[in-house]
Order: structure tokens, then C-alpha cells, then sequence
């Protein structure tokens, strides 16, 4: 019986974290992963991506955007000071090791959850949110229903350990996309070493990524016994923001050589292409029984197109526009398409809109168009 237990502990320790199988021979080593474009959230790969696991401190991922959102909402901003509670201060793990009443601004306490991974800080920060971190919680739980994160529940806003505190590689992909939106978090997410408190407590990232890798923008470590070593990573070159997830790697250099791998497959393979609207396919459209005998369509923002690396300069485009339109015509009314194709084969399309709004001819309309002119010609 002994020596059967023996091979059980023997068995887990060696296949706990699995290798997982990757596109052209690669492989990562983590229990769960995916690769997504930031813009079009497009997934490049995924590997028991809906799998729910403990995130550990990727958890603070959402923490960070509620504070980033209460901050453009003008609810908070840089040099709001917040006092640290007892509660905050009782956190462990990684911290600042604040101290019950002692004040630092939101500034301060964004370098320490973003750049140290500080437990007492990310507290202090969501009571200075929402109150209590009870209250925060519930808005965290909130907002990641509101961005569709479908397996994720959170019970604290750290990621320590907590039976239920459950997310997935796509939840937590999701959370990291809609936190790149805000460009300031790549202020405190892209430094390596900083200081707090006159220089007495020195603060070094937990990715390393962010010093060793071209183009990181960040973005969150986590690391716990139930969780094991977990990255999100993000990076961007020539125009394309990559965000990297893994969960359960075995120790710090999976976690890292697994996120480098998966970021270096998706530069290497694939490219962002925005179409440029063929401004020079615009002309004017008539308007039948309108107060103006034409108007000048304008384009819509086209989305960004995730092609094969080679491909993102082969992308042709068709402007389809009636003959005319019948009055009345209303500012950024849909007009006609722009059809975006890729090697004869439709890949997607944008809107062409009204740039300007036409009403119907009538008897009150006609009287007042014949004033206007005869008001001009006096």
C-alpha cells in the first residue's frame, strides 16, 4: 500500500502540469492557455481555455481596470489619497507592508498592485472604489458579467486562494483586452523597478517579460499553491497587441518560456490589417424629393482585419452606393457598404454613412428655401 501511495504522489508530481501541444512543434507547459489579438479579439490558440482554475494574482487584472474606469468616470484620480484600512494591511503575501492609517495617493498604490503585485495595496484601492472590499467584489463579479466572462467568479479582488475565486484563460483574455483599452495602466504595467516611500521600499515587477521581451505592455503574474505559476502577458509590435494566458504552469520559468512562446508564435504567423477607405470612390449621391438636390457621404470607422503574416497589404475594397436616395435622409444614416475582400473571397465590410441630413421637399420646407434665397440676393 505504501509503495502504491508512493507512486501516486510520484505520478502527480511529474504529470500535475501537463505539456500541451502547439502549432509547428510547439509546445507550452500549462494546464490551460490561450492567445488572442487585442483589436479584433480574435484567438489564435486555446488549450482547455474555458477550463475554470484558480487565477491567483491575474485576479487584480480586473481590480486594475475597475480603478482605471473610476478614474476616468472622476470618481478617483492620481493624487487621491486613500488611508489604509486595518483590513487592507492584514492581506499577506505579496505587499507594501502597509501600515493601519498610513496615507498614500492612488498614484502610489497603482505602482505597488500593478508593478509588486501588492495584496494590501489592490485592498486599498477597492475600498477607496466602492467602500468595503466586500462591496468592490460585487462590483468586480458585475462588470465581468457585463464583458460576457461567463466561468469566472471572484471572492476577493487579490486572487489569494478562496474556495469559488474561479476564472478561465478566456475569461481572464477578456478582462486583460478591455484593461489595454485604458493606455495609462501601460504606464505602471511596463516599468521594471520604481519606489515607494522616498526610495525605502523599492518595487521590481513580477513580469518579467516587461524588462526581456520587445513590446511588452505588461500585464499581470499570479502565483499560489492552488493556482501554481500563471502569466497573462502582453505585448504589441507594428500595430498588433497580443495578450498571452496561462494558467498552472509548474514554476516561475514555465510560466515565462510558455507566454514568450505563445506571443512569438502569433508575431511570427500573423498580422493586423486596417483598410484604408478609397476616399476617392466617394461622390456625391441625389436625393429625390429632398430640400438638397445631393449629399456627400462620408465613411465609417472600418474594424481591424487579422490576416497571415504577408497578406495584411492584399486586401481589396468595393464602394457599393445607390444611383439616389429618397428624402428625407438623416446624419450617419447608412447609405451604402464597403465590401473588404481578401484573394476574391468577402472577409468583411464597413458602413457608408450620410455626412449631412436632407429633409423632404414640402409646402412649408419650398416657402422657406424661396425666402432664404430671396433674402440672399437683396
Amino acid at each position: 500500500m505504501k509503495k502504491f501511495l508512493s507512486f501516486l504522489l510520484l505520478f502527480s508530481l511529474i504529470f500535475s502540469f501537463p505539456i500541451t501541444a502547439m502549432a509547428d512543434g510547439i509546445t507550452i507547459s500549462a494546464k490551460s492557455a490561450i492567445l488572442m489579438e487585442r483589436s479584433t479579439g480574435r484567438v489564435l490558440f486555446e488549450y482547455e481555455a474555458d477550463t475554470p482554475m484558480p487565477p491567483a494574482s491575474i485576479t487584480k487584472i480586473m481590480t486594475l481596470l475597475l480603478v482605471m474606469e473610476a478614474m476616468e468616470g472622476g470618481k478617483l484620480d492620481e493624487k487621491t489619497e486613500v488611508t489604509a484600512s486595518e483590513h487592507a494591511c492584514s492581506m499577506g503575501g505579496s505587499q507594501i507592508w502597509l501600515e493601519p492609517g498610513e496615507v498614500m495617493t492612488v498614484h502610489e498604490l497603482l505602482k505597488a498592485a500593478a508593478i509588486a503585485s501588492a495584496n494590501d495595496a489592490c485592498v486599498a484601492l477597492g475600498e477607496a472604489v466602492s467602500g468595503t472590499e466586500e462591496a468592490f467584489v460585487e462590483l468586480m463579479n458585475k462588470r465581468a458579467e457585463e464583458l460576457g466572462m461567463k466561468n469566472t467568479t471572484f471572492k476577493n479582488c487579490t486572487g489569494l486562494d478562496a474556495e469559488g475565486h474561479l476564472s478561465t484563460a478566456r475569461d481572464i483574455a477578456i478582462m486583460s483586452a478591455e484593461l489595454l483599452k485604458h493606455e495609462k495602466i501601460k504606464e505602471y504595467s511596463t516599468v521594471w523597478m520604481d519606489s515607494l516611500r522616498g526610495g525605502e521600499t523599492e518595487l521590481t515587477n513580477t513580469n518579467k517579460l516587461v524588462r526581456f521581451y520587445k513590446g511588452c505592455t505588461g500585464l499581470k503574474t499570479g502565483s499560489t499553491d492552488g493556482a501554481g505559476c500563471c502569466l497573462a502577458a502582453s505585448a504589441e509590435r507594428d500595430g498588433m497587441e497580443l495578450i498571452s494566458v496561462t494558467l498552472g504552469s509548474g514554476n516561475t520559468d514555465e510560466r515565462f518560456a510558455s507566454g514568450r512562446k505563445l506571443l512569438d508564435y502569433g508575431f511570427a504567423n500573423f498580422a493586423v490589417a486596417k483598410p484604408n477607405p478609397p476616399a476617392e470612390e466617394l461622390r456625391e449621391i441625389p436625393v429625390v424629393h429632398g430640400t438638397a438636390e445631393k449629399i456627400m457621404p462620408i465613411f465609417d470607422i472600418p474594424e481591424n482585419y487579422l490576416l497571415p503574416k504577408g497578406q495584411e497589404t492584399l486586401i481589396e475594397q468595393k464602394v457599393e452606393l445607390p444611383e439616389s436616395l429618397e428624402a428625407p435622409v438623416e446624419k450617419g444614416q447608412v447609405i451604402g457598404k464597403v465590401k473588404v475582400s481578401l484573394g476574391g473571397g468577402e472577409i468583411g465590410e464597413y458602413n457608408i454613412l450620410a455626412g449631412e441630413s436632407c429633409e423632404k421637399m414640402s409646402f412649408f420646407a419650398a416657402l422657406r428655401i424661396l425666402f432664404l434665397e430671396a433674402v440672399s440676393t437683396e
